[in-house]
């Protein structure tokens, strides 16, 4: 949030709500620094400090072996993820617009079907049900990627149906009084405004579809999490260590992903002009008396 929204949403804070926000900006970094020394000391007392867990991750072939494989696992299984959910997505929030029933009340069941089941079960329904049902051989990659489809298709399906919403309703009026067919209403009007606006919301998707890739560790699919939590450990006896480089490598790993998703995001609202607010990612709370579309995570 920039500082000219801010100015219009809140008033500017007065010399007390400087000071009082100054003491809790020191409190939270004492805590912040206590925490982390409590932290360091623990693993001082548990032996996890000691040079010879840590070492493995300064020898190349460690990485090259048994990290980097991971990692391109987890990247392929996000990457070929997303490619099928966005536009998985996609059908299915437009489908639920649609005035005729016998496409909208199916999108909306297969939406509200695979959003209310966990994704650890269905990569196990995947996994599992495929053989003993359908008698078919599943991989854990595929059973991955189908349970992150299905589970972040749906709810990317409700982001495109948001953001569709999000345009005033004049800009369809006056596309249908121009002569324009419902089909290119959707194409020219609605969608290239609605995606500007869906655009932080559907990067903060694909961010949390890329971290729900290490569920697949509970069915053995050899990924960045079975790499640090499951290999390595078993190889050199630093399950600690281990899991604390593989945390560091996802941190990374998401803030380029978020770095890529603010650039796209600025480029695209440069580009192309909307009267669409924009759509709230999954889970941000909204402050009480902003306007519409601004929220606390921005």
């Amino acid at each position: 949030m920039n500082a000219r929204s801010a100015d219009v949403l809140y008033d500017a804070p007065g010399p007390r709500a400087r000071t009082r926000n100054t003491v809790l900006t020191v409190l939270v970094v004492v805590a912040a620094l206590l925490a982390a020394y409590l932290m360091v000391a623990k693993l001082g007392e548990k032996n996890q400090l000691d040079p010879a867990l840590w070492t493995p991750f300064l020898r190349g072939d460690v990485w090259l072996n048994l990290i980097v494989p991971g990692l391109l696992n987890t990247l392929s299984a996000a990457l070929v993820a997303s490619l099928i959910a966005v536009p998985f997505g996609f059908v299915l929030g437009i489908g639920r617009l649609s005035d005729h029933a016998v496409i909208r009340v199916p999108a909306g069941v297969v939406v509200e079907f695979f959003r209310a089941i966990p994704l650890l079960i269905m990569i196990f329904a995947v996994m599992y049900g495929g053989s003993a049902v359908f008698g078919l051989t599943v991989t854990p990659f595929a059973a991955v990627v189908v349970g992150l489809v299905l589970y972040n298709g749906s709810v990317l399906a409700e982001i495109v149906r948001a953001g569709i919403q999000a345009v005033p309703r004049g800009q369809s009026e006056a596309a249908y009084a121009v002569g324009l067919r419902k089909g290119q209403v959707m194409r020219m009007i609605l969608l290239p405004q609605a995606v500007t606006a869906m655009m932080p919301a559907i990067v903060s998707q694909l961010v949390v579809l890329l971290k729900d890739t290490a569920l697949g560790f509970i069915v053995s699919f050899e990924d960045l999490l079975n790499a640090g939590a499951r290999v390595l450990p078993s190889n050199f006896n630093n399950l600690i260590p281990s899991v604390i480089v593989i945390a560091i490598v996802y941190i990374i790993i998401n803030l380029a992903v978020g770095a890529v998703a603010t650039w796209l995001e600025r480029r695209s609202r440069r580009s192309r002009r909307t009267t669409a607010a924009p759509v709230e990612p999954p889970g941000a709370i909204v402050v009480s008396g902003t306007t519409p579309g601004v929220s606390a995570v921005d």
